[in-house]
């Protein structure tokens, strides 16, 4: 005669699956937790365990992992979990860590038999349905000029509040429209507002995203998960980036997403969702050139800067500039402090080159003058070294982006003021605005070609 353990701290259920195992043929074993689950495990050896998954001092989880690590101590039972629950990020975990089956209760006794006697299938069943004809993408209208606008302008973490009505609380999230292409720079908390918008404006007509990573900071991606369109399998999101120190631009986003942090995980997202790790600082979003350049921030940080036919958009939501961080007494000391402040000029000089004559540049201004003093090395920019330089590489749009969570709408307002007499008094024309949530902006003239 088979045996088989049920685990399970209700007495009721245990009593009751008792009585239809027992009918079945089996021999029937009981534990009213997981650790004595596992003991029994060992001891018996049962030809199948059923567990509950939320368990005082050992979860269903626990137990699964437990007994498959045991290898061939012993003979590797099938694994049954029950749950009241029928959360598919809990049936995914549960079949990762060992479940053969995964059973939602209440259930019928011949359907528990009937799992009970079939060969173990360590898979999530999916019924196959015929491919249905795929949907034409939608096309934007082909004379629609390129444009901006902003969903997230907010640096390190969402503020909401009183305080940042005007100018908006979610992180770094920017949507351009350009050439038949819709392109969105970062996926901070604004990308949410986003996803519903294109959801309400495409409604069942697939569409085509790219979205450009500048780096995985918790304010450029913590808004992915929230990303309705990405949900749809008839729409195509296609995610590049640059690799960072660990494991790679999936695996960062994907971690994000396991059971302990969301309730879906990036491998159950519906959507056609491909991420692509870049290797070259040059390539193309269809029609759309895109350039990258590495920044001076914390890990692994690019901007971006996008050719279109009207105009080009550069993206830098975090920068410090080199020489403020070299020359400032607090900053990094070296043996020979000329070369490393010619070190810095000349890394500054390649980010100037690097946003040379842009129509618009969006750019990490983060701290005032003051502030900045004891920010040093933070890897963010202030309001002087963002306008001046915006001046030498003759930009001609300049937006003030990844606002400090502590700065409320009169703080950016202030800010923004002092940017704009900044380029007054050097006598130049350079246009100086703040990044607000819902803000767009239109390239409307051709720039030269870089």
């Amino acid at each position: 005669m088979k045996t088989v353990l049920l685990i399970d701290e209700d007495a009721g259920f245990r009593e009751l699956m008792s009585k239809w195992l027992t009918v079945g043929g089996w021999s029937v074993l009981e534990a009213n937790d997981g650790e004595d689950g596992i003991q029994l495990t060992v001891e018996h050896q049962p030809d199948a365990v059923i567990c509950d998954l939320l368990m005082p001092r050992c979860n269903g989880f626990q137990v699964c992992r437990s007994i498959r690590e045991q290898g061939g101590n012993i003979q590797q039972p099938k694994i049954i979990v029950t749950t009241g629950s029928g959360y598919a990020t809990d049936q995914q975990n549960a079949m990762e860590v060992g479940a053969d089956e995964y059973l939602i209760k209440p259930f019928r006794a011949d359907e528990l038999i009937r799992i009970l006697e079939r060969r173990p299938a360590r898979q999530i069943a999916v019924s196959a349905a015929p491919p249905l004809p795929p949907k034409a993408h939608a096309i934007l209208p082909a004379d629609q000029p390129p444009r901006l606008k902003f969903w997230g302008v907010r640096g390190s973490i969402p503020t909401p509040g009183p305080g940042t009505v005007q100018y908006g609380g979610n992180t770094s999230c920017v949507e351009v429209r350009a050439d038949g292409e819709i392109i969105i720079l970062d996926a901070g908390s604004g990308i949410r507002r986003l996803g519903l918008s294109l959801a309400q404006e495409f409604k069942d007509q697939p569409i085509d995203l790219t979205l450009l990573i500048t780096h995985t900071h918790w304010d450029h991606i913590q808004g992915f998960p929230f990303f309705v369109p990405a949900y749809n399998p008839e729409n195509k999101l296609r995610i590049l980036g640059y690799e960072g120190a660990r494991n790679g631009l999936y695996s960062t986003l994907t971690y994000q997403m396991e059971s302990p942090y969301f309730p879906v995980s990036l491998q159950h997202m519906p959507g056609n969702i491909d991420v692509t790790e870049l290797k070259e600082l040059e390539f193309s979003v269809g029609k759309v050139r895109v350039k990258a350049a590495f920044v001076n921030h914390p890990g692994v940080c690019v901007g971006y800067r996008l050719f279109s036919s009207a105009g080009s958009i550069a993206y830098l939501p975090d920068n410090e500039p080199f020489q403020r961080m070299r020359s400032h007494p607090g900053g990094q000391e070296t043996s020979d402090r000329l070369e490393a402040l010619k070190y810095a000029s000349d890394q500054d000089q390649k980010i100037i080159e690097f946003l040379k004559d842009a129509d618009v540049l969006i750019i990490d201004s983060q701290y005032d003058d003051a502030e900045y003093q004891s920010h040093v090395g933070w890897g963010h920019g202030c309001v002087e070294d963002v306008v001046a330089l915006a001046l030498f590489a003759k930009v001609r749009q300049l937006f003030l982006f990844h606002h400090d969570p502590d700065h409320d709408d009169a703080q950016i307002s202030k800010m923004l003021g002092w940017a704009r007499q900044l380029v007054a008094m050097q006598g130049e024309s350079l246009a100086v605005d703040a990044a607000r949530e819902g803000l767009e902006y239109v390239l409307q003239t051709l720039s030269a070609k870089p």
